[in-house]
Parts: structure tokens; C-alpha cells; sequence
């Protein structure tokens, strides 16, 4: 009968070695404090990352060796911890970067983003306290990288591709917005709805590779006439645009208007023969908010366009302006 293997059990010391070695490997910040606050116990990721060796902060008081957390959110998380015998989380988003660890090996520039918890926990009759530190940059960047994306694509989704202003959904918010604020303010607010002239015969001319050339133009001119930061320049739809003017009663649209069609006019772009004036020019019809009358999107872009329609048919080039006392009569 073969006798069985002798097991000899791991000396107390092979235990240790491997708890270091375990230390040392951790991808993380480990640091145990004892009832005062003195560091016992500091890991080789800390001292890669602080450029402070384990045997120079032994013994240390942290809050001695690290000034600026005294009083702040960490000295009260490891006060708590130790007096309560709960876990305690520094959040991110307001403790960033409280230790200054820094990416391996460089121990200075921009601090590594740090994620903080604090656990308290006895050995015997001695209380301790341990501190682990996550980097948390890649993860907080990356999100960043992915908040930005997103910003970046919502700006898109409210852009016109073509002339770079803002599109029918912007106008649409934009509308809806000041439409609210002047209902609850009862302040005052005008739109206007404005069409390049006989536009399709310039398109059938010159192409549309240069008919989008002349809508861009239109558009940065027109765009660069409203300087408020409230006033919004849209392009509503292929050759027709609109500006949503805030704090703008129908005088001072109608003046806003003008402005702009002498401005398209001025730029004298030269227009298809079968066009009724030799330059490329705008006609705009004007609506302000009425709380009686005029007192939603629909009767105010309806009102608008009616006057669009009638400058049309007034020979083009002019300004139209919404009157109630006319509509009522």
C-alpha cells in the first residue's frame, strides 16, 4: 500500500511574503491608518504615483503630509468612518483629485482623477482605518470624450448643413420657447417669414451648385443682421428663412425687416434673366404676438405667411406687417 503524501502547511512568514506580493501587484492606491490618523501601511501603487516610498510616510500623521486635506472632505469622511464604524465614498464629481497622485513615474502636471473610499475596521483592540484610491481618468475622459460626441451631434441635429444657421427644428424650440416666456411675461414678440424672390428661375439658370452658393449668402447676411443673442436667424425650408425677434413689438420688426431686405439687395447678386428685377432680392412678411389674436405658433406662422404672400404679390422686394385692426375689420 503506497503511503499518502505529507502536507506541511505554509509558514506564517510565506503568508506575509504574499500579502506583499498581493500589495504590490494591486492596481490601486491601499493605505491603512491607524486611530491617529499615522500611516501604517502605504502600497507600491501610492509610492509609484505620490513619489513617496512606503518607508518614508511610515508612521506619518496623512493630514501632516498632505496639508491641503485638512478640513476637507477626506479628514471628514475618515473622521466619520473611524467614529461611526461605517464605510464612507468621496464622490468624484466633487473630490476629483484630492491626493496629489500623479500618472506613475511623473509625480507632477495634471493630477490623476481619483475615486476615494474610506473603511474602518479593528484588528484585536486596535482600530484602523483603510483608504483606497481608484484612478478613475481613462474612465472619467472617456466619458468627457462621449458627453462632447453627444454635444456635438445634438449642435448638429440643430444646425442647417447647408448655410450653417439654424434648422426648422431649432426654429421650432426657439418659437416654442419665447412663445411661453412672452405668454407668461406678457412681453412682446415678432416673427418674421422672408422668401429669395423668384428663386426657382435661378435655380433652373445658373444650377443648384450655385443656387446653394446664393442661399448660403443670404443666409450669412441675413443671420449677421440680428445681433441680439436672443434674436434667432432659421432657415425655414428650402428658399424661405426666418428670425424669431424676443422683446420686439411689430414697429421694431418692421424696421428689422426692412433692414434686411435692403441688406440682400445691397449684396446684388446677379439674378436669371427670367427674374422680374436684375439682382437677387427678399420679400418678408411680418407678425407679432398678440395674446388675443396672435397667441400660438400656428396663428402667428399663419399670419406671417400671409403677409409673405401678399409682399409677393405687392412686386416683391418689400415688407409686409401683419395689422390686427384689419384682420378684425
Amino acid at each position: 500500500m503506497q503511503a499518502k503524501p505529507i502536507v506541511t502547511p505554509p509558514a506564517a512568514g510565506s503568508h506575509t511574503h504574499l500579502s506583499a506580493r498581493v500589495l504590490g501587484l494591486a492596481n490601486l492606491g491601499l493605505m491603512v491608518l491607524d486611530a491617529d490618523g499615522r500611516i501604517v501601511m502605504w502600497n507600491q501603487w501610492l509610492a509609484s504615483h505620490s513619489g513617496l516610498s512606503a518607508q518614508r510616510v511610515q508612521g506619518s500623521d496623512l493630514f501632516d503630509l498632505f496639508p491641503e486635506l485638512r478640513g476637507q472632505r477626506l479628514e471628514q469622511a475618515v473622521q466619520s468612518a473611524m467614529q461611526s464604524k461605517l464605510p464612507q465614498q468621496l464622490s468624484p464629481a466633487l473630490n476629483r483629485s484630492p491626493f496629489p497622485l500623479y500618472p506613475a513615474g511623473t509625480w507632477g502636471g495634471e493630477r490623476v482623477e481619483q475615486a476615494v473610499s474610506v473603511t474602518p475596521f479593528a484588528e484585536g483592540k486596535e482600530r484602523f482605518c483603510l483608504i483606497e484610491v481608484s484612478d478613475i481618468s481613462t474612465t472619467v475622459g472617456r466619458e468627457r470624450q462621449l458627453r462632447g460626441q453627444a454635444e456635438a451631434l445634438r449642435a448638429q441635429s440643430y444646425v442647417d448643413g447647408l448655410t450653417g444657421i439654424a434648422n426648422r427644428r431649432h426654429f421650432d424650440v426657439a418659437m416654442d420657447r419665447e412663445l411661453r416666456r412672452a405668454q407668461r411675461n406678457n412681453s412682446q414678440l415678432s416673427l418674421l417669414l422672408m422668401d429669395i424672390d423668384s428663386f426657382k428661375a435661378y435655380n433652373d439658370h445658373f444650377g443648384h451648385q450655385q443656387g446653394d452658393a446664393c442661399l448660403t449668402l443670404v443666409a450669412e447676411a441675413f443671420a449677421a443682421m440680428l445681433q441680439r443673442p436672443a434674436d434667432l436667424a432659421a432657415r425655414y425650408g428650402g428658399e424661405e428663412f426666418a428670425a424669431v425677434l424676443p422683446d420686439t413689438g411689430p414697429e421694431q420688426a418692421a424696421q428689422h425687416a426692412e433692414a434686411i431686405r435692403a441688406r440682400i439687395a445691397a449684396l446684388e447678386i446677379t439674378h436669371a434673366p427670367a427674374a422680374t428685377r436684375p439682382h437677387v432680392t427678399m420679400s418678408i412678411g411680418v407678425a407679432s404676438y398678440d395674446k388675443n389674436r396672435l397667441f400660438d405658433a400656428a396663428t402667428m406662422l399663419a399670419a406671417a405667411d400671409a403677409c409673405l404672400y401678399a409682399a409677393k404679390h405687392a412686386g416683391r422686394n418689400c415688407v409686409i406687417v401683419h395689422n390686427p385692426a384689419e384682420q378684425a375689420a
